[in-house]
């Protein structure tokens, strides 16, 4: 697979860091330091960004706030008419439609029940497997943003004293949001009527099936065929030992010498089923001790939390997003301008370079929300920044629409 369609356009810099960086850095050929005063104005010019951003999201976190009163379980206000029937389902339709939106803003990935299904193949390296009982939820959705690798301590197969550190893929940030409905893999007072959300990080995928409520350890297949095995056995042993008794004993009752003939395997081939069944309920134990243990410190946000928490991540992916765009056009694109392609490979390239950062930089939704708010102009299939003055004043303009309009457009939060 080609390495841009593995990369992701999350660009892993805080905006206060990449305006510095912007600010102080000496450019791709290292003589293209800004003066003092395009210092003072492009810092200026970058408040103003994020000025707008953050006033466009404000009007996205209202909308979102409104979409998500009537299902949020931890809402102190209750809203005072809550929907009901039709109204309620058409609501409910609504906020899955605006936070799977959300999530594509901030640069998540959704992972459909299939691809779910193929990445919870196999058991954790804590030696368990899960089941999720997918008809427990009216609706469900996973997404995840980033892949790494982190580490889990585990025993040797053989040498089960022995510890190890082993490498997992990981999701750097995974999110879900489901409604429950009636089922027996939940409690008989689980919420049914709420949506949920869950927001953790570092998640390994292969237990991406932890996160969702209703799930059911599985006992490992070598365990069950033991156990079977064992329950085989000693049916089968019994019926052969029956067998070779004479029919006048049997009818007579069970003597002394067949009852000490079946004894002594029987305890021994049903304590070896016992043992098996045993280490598989410790074995679930000790995951479930580790799984909760782990998901204390890997649980970033719940409910309404998760929304903000998200919606602050998509206006600062936006931001930086604007930033580098308009900069780069301005600084580095010279008197022809940038076409699409030199402007996405510039950014990503000089990144990289001195920043040791990858990504795939989202040139078209760039240059989109630069075009809206009127930084740059387009000649044919290039681009040029407006000079840092005449931008200003476009932003400036744009406030005052603000005040007799509404939001500014600079962000696409449509």
């Amino acid at each position: 697979m080609p390495d841009f369609l593995l990369r992701e356009h999350f660009v892993p810099v805080r905006v206060s860091d990449l305006i510095g960086f912007l600010c102080t850095e000496s450019g791709p050929l290292h003589d293209q330091e800004l003066s003092a005063d395009e210092q003072t104005a492009f810092r200026r010019l970058a408040r103003s960004v994020v000025g707008h951003v953050h006033t466009s999201y404000a009007n996205e976190i209202r909308r979102l706030k409104d979409a998500y009163a009537a299902f949020d379980p931890d809402a102190d206000p209750k809203p005072l008419a809550a929907p009901t029937g039709d109204e309620r389902a058409a609501a409910l339709a609504k906020l899955f439609e605006t936070f799977v939106h959300l999530m594509t803003r901030a640069n998540y990935q959704r992972l459909t029940r299939d691809v779910m299904e193929q990445v919870m193949t196999g058991a954790s390296e804590w030696g368990v497997d899960m089941d999720v009982a997918w008809d427990a939820f009216d609706q469900v959705e996973v997404f995840y943003r980033g892949k790494g690798a982190g580490t889990r301590t585990s025993r040797h197969w053989l040498f089960w004293w022995r510890k190890r550190e082993v490498e997992v893929p990981t999701f750097a940030r995974a999110t879900v949001i489901f409604k429950q409905r009636a089922h027996k893999r939940l409690a008989e007072d689980a919420d049914t009527r709420s949506v949920f959300l869950k927001l953790f990080k570092d998640i390994p995928q292969v237990d991406i099936e932890m996160l969702l409520p209703g799930g059911r350890i599985r006992m490992p297949k070598m365990d069950r065929w033991k156990l079977g095995g064992s329950l085989s056995s000693s049916a089968g042993y019994v019926g052969w030992k029956l067998s070779t008794f004479p029919l006048a004993s049997l009818l007579g009752g069970f003597s002394y010498g067949l009852l000490f003939a079946l004894w002594s395997p029987l305890v021994l081939i049903f304590g070896y089923g016992y043992k098996t069944w045993y280490s598989f309920q410790s074995s679930r134990q000790t995951y479930t001790l580790q799984l909760t243990q782990s998901l204390y410190y890997q649980n970033l946000d719940n409910n309404s939390g998760v929304m903000f928490r998200l919606l602050d991540e998509a206006e600062e992916q936006e931001t930086r997003e604007a930033l580098l765009g308009y900069f780069y056009l301005w600084r580095f694109a010279g008197p022809n301008g940038f076409t699409a392609e030199e402007l996405d490979f510039s950014i990503e390239a000089d990144l990289k370079k001195r920043l040791g950062v990858e990504f795939n930089f989202e040139v078209v939704d760039a240059l989109a929300k630069l075009t809206r708010a009127g930084l740059i102009v387009t000649a044919g299939d290039r681009y040029k920044a407006l000079p840092l003055e005449a931008a200003q004043e476009k932003l400036d303009s744009l406030w005052d629409r603000h005040a007799r309009q509404g939001a500014p457009e600079l962000a696409d939060t449509a």
